[in-house]
């Protein structure tokens, strides 16, 4: 069960971890707008199943979430205000709108309600994995389908943007568009991450999405480890991977209690921190070798 448990949200939040990937990674932006959009996809989602449209709800969520990436991208690249900044404006904002989203209440809740889960399950489909089936299922489409957009010539233009945008606008390339396109699909991901986790708990609070982008990161970066991120292919890999890791790291400390479970998302920032500063770290100390060699063969 607890491994169950643990497969199934690591697929269902490998989607923040690969909206990540495509902002952080490819385009080279900290997109801050990750924790909002997380919530208004959730928000979205479980409102709308809650009427009786839990299909609906997942294309209406992603919607929600391009536009939000599109406020994000309108802020920095025509407004001139930082990428970093932008993203913390846009996620502010949303806090209103998520709010607006859910009828003005902190939570929903879906219990007796209808999900897409519940769907598969009545269908006689995965029988007790059908819910695993599901979030495998669609986080695997999305990778695939995120490998295919950035092969086209779309997806190149945005791989250029972030290695050089100067480059890009001399082959005469907006840059500015490149950049919108790239967030509207990264906040859409996120957005699909939050409308599949919210109608798998079948409830959604107006602070669910606090620290997700920490999260995103840790996965993002323990995939790397495992696999590195020399190509798109094996990063698109590393993120499920990530996930599944980081999850089956929280069901331990969580049923073994080595640390405190209050104490689980500071040891994360600090697992992202020092894997962030690696490379720096891996210099320093590579430095204070050399200079302690050539001190040893001054004497």
């Amino acid at each position: 069960m607890i491994t169950q448990t643990a497969l199934e949200l690591g697929f269902l939040y490998a989607l923040v971890a690969m909206a990540l990937f495509l902002s952080f990674r490819i385009l080279n932006i900290a997109d801050m707008t990750t924790d909002g959009c997380f919530v208004l996809g959730a928000a979205v989602s479980v409102t709308l199943a809650a009427g009786g449209h839990p299909i609906l709800a997942i294309p209406a969520a992603m919607l929600a979430g391009s536009c939000a990436g599109f406020v994000t991208a309108f802020l920095q690249t025509r407004l001139g205000i930082p990428s970093i900044l932008a993203g913390i404006v846009t996620n502010t904002g949303l806090y209103t709108v998520n709010l607006m989203a859910m009828g003005w209440k902190a939570n929903q809740s879906l219990l007796g309600g209808s999900t897409i889960f519940t769907l598969l399950r009545d269908s006689g489909i995965g029988s007790d994995w059908y819910e695993l089936l599901l979030a495998a299922s669609v986080t695997v489409l999305a990778g695939v389908l995120l490998l295919a957009f950035l092969k086209t010539r779309m997806g190149l233009s945005i791989r250029a943007t972030g290695d050089n945008s100067d480059m890009v606008r001399a082959s005469s390339l907006n840059p500015a568009f490149t950049v919108t396109v790239g967030l509207c699909v990264s906040n859409a991901l996120t957005a699909l991450s939050g409308a599949m986790v919210g109608q798998y708990q079948k409830t959604v609070d107006i602070n669910s999405g606090t620290g997700i982008v920490v999260i995103g990161l840790a996965c993002l970066i323990i995939g790397e480890t495992v696999l590195g991120r020399r190509t798109v292919t094996k990063g698109v890999l590393a993120v499920m991977i990530g996930s599944v890791i980081y999850r089956f790291i929280y069901a331990v400390v969580f049923y073994t209690k080595v640390v405190p479970v209050e104490c689980l998302k500071l040891l994360t920032a600090v697992i992202v921190a020092l894997a962030i500063a690696a490379p720096s770290i891996r210099k320093w100390a590579a430095f204070q070798q050399r200079k302690l060699a050539a001190g040893k063969g001054g004497n």
